[in-house]
């Protein structure tokens, strides 16, 4: 049976996300390990492609927070809320993970970002610094603003 890098991956994203993991170990993409570390890079000066699956999922991501950074940083956001943010914010990464088509190298790039999302996403599911998980998340929309081509992004202001 063969199986595709994108279904390894949407798999080692699930996983991660289940088991807490603060970020991804190397995926099918890595050769050099984990790459919590590792920023996004342009495409020789160019951001890189998206497509609509992409953009959908990111410009849903961006709403969520959008829509809860004003509770969150008045302190009134519950657990609940959080868990429900956390977990809208999944599956709006397991569907591009799962649909969206892009080169090889700008997927790569995009990974960089969604391992981001994904870890803040798990934090705000653990109890402990939910805020610090919804402020890497927003983090990592910035960074997607910036190295992603995706008409009319803006950034969330904080």
């Amino acid at each position: 049976m063969i199986i595709s890098t994108k279904s390894l991956l949407m798999a080692v994203l699930a996983l991660c996300f289940v088991l807490g993991q603060p970020a991804l170990a190397a995926g099918p993409h890595s050769h050099e390990g984990p790459t919590t570390t590792a920023r996004p890079e342009l495409d020789h000066g160019k951001k890189w492609p998206t497509d609509d699956v992409l953009r959908r999922g990111m410009d849903d991501i961006s709403l969520a927070m959008r829509q809860s950074l004003a509770p969150i940083h008045s302190n009134v956001f519950t657990p609940a809320q959080y868990e429900a943010l956390a977990t809208r914010i999944q599956a709006q990464v397991d569907d591009v993970v799962g649909n969206c088509k892009l080169p090889e190298q700008a997927d790569q790039q995009l990974h960089l970002v969604l391992e981001q999302i994904i870890d803040g996403a798990a934090t705000m599911k653990t109890g402990t610094s939910r805020d610090q998980g919804a402020m890497k998340i927003v983090r990592a929309l910035a960074q997607y603003g910036k190295y992603f081509d995706h008409a009319g992004w803006q950034p969330l202001q904080h």
